[in-house]
């Protein structure tokens, strides 16, 4: 299962060796250690479901002994005031685990139902809407794939995944045309080179030089659909910036094929669950 890769078990160690310290002092304190029973999560908003399997391998890194029975698949828009997951075991290990496990399946779930709302905000057309790399450090692998799980596309996973000429390469280069250049001669065929502009002017100059892609970055409505119409079909374009739930859906209409918004991993906000327990 991909949430057992070798980074996601170290994170899931990382953030309970946080969480509890030397001990759990309150819940050995109230609770007995032989008491089991059963714990609800329930979505208090509107959410995508995002996370289940990760919610229950740390649980079950606690205590091997609990278990988690997800009631919807990932990607599911749960609503409000539904109970999400069960958890069956021993009570004490059921709260020690709870704060860890519930800031993973709210952090993942909120990057999916903001995702889910951005791509319902663009459907009929041909627009994609993509992550960046403003991803929360040491989430990254998460954070894409709560995107995909809300219906999103990931942009480069890492810098090693391809060649995007930004506009810093391009003053350091001189110009797009040579930034282009340098980029192609050290690209494999494996490796897309896109390439950052600012007017329709540098459009031009990419477009001649053979980039694949080209972001357009913090165009207007006009410029877009001006850069569309130039482009006719010859690399793929990408908006960006200023890419807001209002706006976005003119952007798409422009006729881009996508829309890169980095507010899906930067400024999610978490989704809202509680996990209660049920009776011993």
């Amino acid at each position: 299962m991909w949430f057992e890769h070798p980074h996601i078990r170290q994170l899931v160690e990382l953030a309970l060796a946080e969480d509890i310290g030397t001990g759990d002092h309150a819940t050995l304190a109230t609770l007995d250690s032989a008491a089991v029973g059963t714990a609800h999560v329930t979505a208090k908003s509107l959410a995508v479901l995002c996370g289940a399997p990760l919610f229950a391998q740390v649980l079950q890194r606690v205590d091997p002994r609990l278990q988690v029975r997800a009631h919807f698949p990932e990607g599911t828009l749960v609503q409000s005031r539904t109970v999400a997951l069960d958890i069956e075991g021993p009570l004490a290990s059921i709260l020690t685990a709870e704060r860890t496990a519930l800031n993973f399946l709210q952090r993942l779930s909120g990057v999916a139902t903001l995702t889910h709302a951005y791509v319902q905000a663009v459907a009929g057309t041909r627009a994609r809407i993509a992550d960046t790399r403003k991803t929360l450090p040491g989430f990254r692998s998460l954070d894409k794939y709560a995107v995909r799980t809300g219906g999103g596309a990931n942009h480069r996973t890492a810098l090693d995944a391809g060649i995007l000429v930004k506009e810093n390469h391009t003053f350091a280069a001189g110009s797009v045309s040579e930034a282009v250049r340098r980029a192609r001669l050290v690209g494999s065929h494996l490796l897309r080179v896109e390439v950052e502009v600012e007017s329709l002017a540098d459009l031009q100059l990419a477009l001649d030089a053979g980039a694949e892609v080209v972001l357009l970055d913090n165009m207007t409505l006009d410029q877009l659909r001006a850069a569309v119409a130039l482009t006719a079909g010859r690399a793929l374009l990408e908006a960006s910036g200023n890419m807001t739930l209002d706006r976005v859906r003119s952007v798409a209409e422009t006729g881009v094929d996508l829309i890169s918004v980095g507010a899906l991993t930067h400024s999610a906000v978490a989704a809202d669950f509680s996990l209660r327990l049920q009776g011993a």
